[in-house]
């Protein structure tokens, strides 16, 4: 098969055009990365100064990984630490799966005590005017100070300590639940999460000497 001259200017053209498109999008990814990084750096260190309490430490960059059961990849635990390096709250993400119209990201703080500091929502896509309550400041302080011990963990409807929104009842119920299970695997890692890990090498080096 041969292609006339008018052909193989259209080929060209078009293989032109595609090469001329992929050498944009790359320049534009080099020049959008760092500003989008810095972005969502950002927006993160923002959430969680909502939810930690005073610290003397950068807790995006002061963080631990560990892979949950049933999660396929490493949840990241940001660490607040006082002045002389002691933990005094860790927040992480963690999701409720069955709000009323999908799943609702929840940052949560907790104290070494178990107890929490302050909760957020990140993302949501419930009802305005309904389920968007959880957004509501009033709502989520609710929750500060309350551990595994100290509360019921259900909306009053169903006997618990939490309000619930009239009419929406099934967001608020993901919402507490989710934050219950959060301090349920807080205690389980809780000895992981708090360990002061320079201070084992310290020990182990002194060990040595």
């Amino acid at each position: 098969m041969t292609f006339s001259k008018e052909q193989w200017r259209m080929v060209m053209a078009l293989l032109m055009v595609a090469v001329l498109s992929t050498i944009f999008l790359g320049v534009t990814n080099m020049l959008t990365r760092a500003p989008i990084a810095e972005a969502e750096r950002q927006a993160l260190m923002d959430a969680l100064m909502q939810v930690l309490p005073k610290h003397d430490n950068d807790p995006i960059q002061d963080t631990r990984q560990i892979t949950l059961p049933k999660h396929k990849q490493a949840t990241t635990f940001y660490l607040s630490r006082n002045q002389d390096r002691s933990i005094n709250a860790i927040a992480w993400e963690t999701i409720a799966p069955d709000g009323y119209n999908g799943s609702i990201r929840i940052l949560m703080a907790v104290r070494p005590d178990g107890s929490l500091n302050a909760v957020r929502i990140t993302y949501h896509q419930e009802t305005p005017g309904l389920g968007d309550g959880i957004m509501n400041l009033h709502w989520l302080d609710a929750f500060v100070g309350k551990s595994l011990t100290n509360a019921h963990w259900t909306v009053k409807k169903d006997g618990g300590d939490f309000d619930q929104f009239t009419g929406a009842t099934i967001t608020p119920r993901a919402v507490v639940k989710a934050i219950k299970k959060g301090l349920e695997m807080f205690a389980r890692e809780h000895s992981h999460l708090l360990e002061n890990k320079k201070q084992k090498v310290k020990e182990s080096n002194d060990a040595l000497r």
